[in-house]
């Protein structure tokens, strides 16, 4: 007991130490919430396709003095838009428009970081740099955070209904399209707010893997949140505390841990047991729960 003690608390007599496990705490919460929506929906891919496009917008941010939080933001926008537009306007599959859209843009970043000047580390921006987090930086992330988390559980019921059948959205009459472009702006805010800790390489593993073991396991919607969520802190936790005492990059470390907890509940099916108590508890059940929003009266009456 007293060596799990150690293990735990000297890591945190270091002041860097305590902002890197709060900006972890942070990023994993927002990162698991908005990971069982994308999910849902089967957009990994445009998560990673944002996070790498977020890198010109970084690059002119430095160029014109703004905060690098608003230069990722419209340059991650831009990405995400980019992509609809397309998509609509072409016979291209998306998945096809954005492998091109978010390697252009991740490409012409690169291209801009080499011609310019600048006190930005081309590997903390790709991989991260958790340690190394200011106290504005974690206020910055921490808003962002906070934000992106509160109006996407209050909002969950509708977004994940959208995200799961659109059709059946728009038919009990929820705004899609706004619904739609604001999942995409929640999407840009969420990997700038995970930016610092993680890096644009390493976001798209939290922005998938939670939510990938959320429904594995759960049962229901809600539930799916809760264990994303208790499942992104773990690792977050876990992968600071011990990159401290193995002496190795902290961002990594979370990412392998996630990945390890996803192949828990894989290797778990295998075993037919498990797989068939698994398949007669809840054979329909997230289908059921989504599909369970009300409809409103006046789509009912009209």
């Amino acid at each position: 007991m007293e060596t799990l003690f150690s293990f735990v608390t000297e890591p945190l007599a270091h002041d860097f130490m305590q902002r890197a496990l709060l900006m972890s705490v942070l990023v994993s919460v927002v990162c698991s919430v908005f990971s069982c929506f994308l999910v849902l929906k089967g957009w990994s891919l445009m998560g990673d396709a944002v996070s790498h496009a977020i890198l010109p917008g970084l690059a002119f941010a430095y160029l014109l003095s703004i905060p690098l939080a608003i230069g990722a933001f419209f340059s991650g926008l831009f990405c995400a838009v980019a992509v609809g537009f397309l998509k609509q306007n072409s016979r291209v599959k998306e998945d096809a428009v954005m492998g091109i859209v978010f390697s252009g843009m991740f490409a012409f970043g690169l291209v801009v970081f080499t011609k310019i000047e600048t006190e930005l580390h081309l590997l903390h921006v790709l991989f991260g740099n958790v340690l190394g987090i200011t106290p504005r930086d974690m206020a910055e992330a921490g808003v962002i955070a906070v934000v992106c988390t509160v109006i996407m559980l209050a909002k969950r019921r509708d977004l994940s209904l959208h995200c799961f059948d659109p059709v059946h959205a728009s038919v009990v009459g929820l705004p899609v399209r706004l619904l739609h472009f604001g999942f995409l702006i929640l999407l840009a805010l969420t990997i700038v707010a995970a930016l610092k800790a993680v890096g644009i390489i390493l976001v798209v593993a939290m922005l998938v893997a939670p939510g990938a073991i959320g429904l594995l396991l759960a049962r229901t919607f809600d539930g799916m949140l809760m264990v994303a969520v208790c499942a992104s802190l773990f690792s977050c936790v876990t992968g600071v505390l011990v990159s401290y005492h193995l002496d190795t990059a902290t961002a990594p470390l979370i990412v392998v841990i996630e990945a390890l907890l996803f192949a828990v509940p894989v290797l778990m099916a295998k075993v037919p047991a498990f797989r068939k108590r698994r398949s007669a508890q809840r054979p329909q059940a997230l289908v059921t729960d989504l599909c369970a929003t009300p409809q409103r009266p006046d789509k009912i009456n009209g």
